[in-house]
């Protein structure tokens, strides 16, 4: 039997211990289908994301999403934090990578698709000057300039295919469109 094969036997149930086998555990095909057919019969609905931030003092917060235990986000001692977690840009590409992984993992699955290894690195470019409105105001882009994001991929299917799958997890990622289109944002007193 060829590592392909062993490994997708090895892959068809959500169970199986990844490290074991060498590849993703696989998502539920069948709740994928389900989620895939709810979403068609109602195209337009929309789903509201909460999360409420709580201080905890210095530059450390719990964010609470969910019925989680608290997300926490920190600086490092550079911004002067305790470095404890990540901060908010680096917990944003956090989010952007897992958008991103999520996405190529479901469309994966949904296509007949075995991943054996799915990785991506991400890195952002933004100016720290102005120190959160308190330092150098000059005129600059506040925020990330530039992201990269390296898909490490390996599946049972030649690259190009690959590329396409990737590509098209990106084009219908939520948090990758939330990093390159304007969004409405109302930030007010409660």
């Amino acid at each position: 039997m060829t590592k392909a094969a062993t490994a997708v036997t090895a892959c068809l149930t959500p169970d199986t211990p990844t490290a074991m086998t060498g590849c993703l555990a696989p998502i539920d095909k069948a709740g994928l289908d389900e989620l895939i057919a709810k979403g068609k019969a109602d195209p337009k609905v929309i789903k509201t994301l909460k999360c409420k931030t709580v201080a905890e003092g210095r530059f450390r917060h719990l964010n609470f999403i969910r019925t989680l235990p608290p997300y926490i986000v920190d600086e490092p001692p550079g911004l002067l934090g305790d470095d404890t977690a990540p901060n908010p840009s680096e917990a944003s590409l956090a989010a952007l990578g897992s958008c991103l992984a999520v996405g190529i993992h479901a469309n994966a699955v949904a296509r007949g698709i075995t991943v054996y290894t799915l990785e991506i690195e991400l890195e952002g470019d933004l100016n720290i000057t102005g120190v959160w409105g308190t330092g150098d105001l000059s005129e600059k882009p506040v925020g990330f300039t530039d992201v990269r994001a390296k898909v490490k991929f390996e599946a049972d299917r030649p690259r190009e295919e690959l590329d396409a799958l990737v590509a098209h997890a990106r084009l219908w990622s939520p948090v990758a469109n939330t990093f390159s289109r304007p969004v409405n944002l109302d930030v007010v007193m409660a």
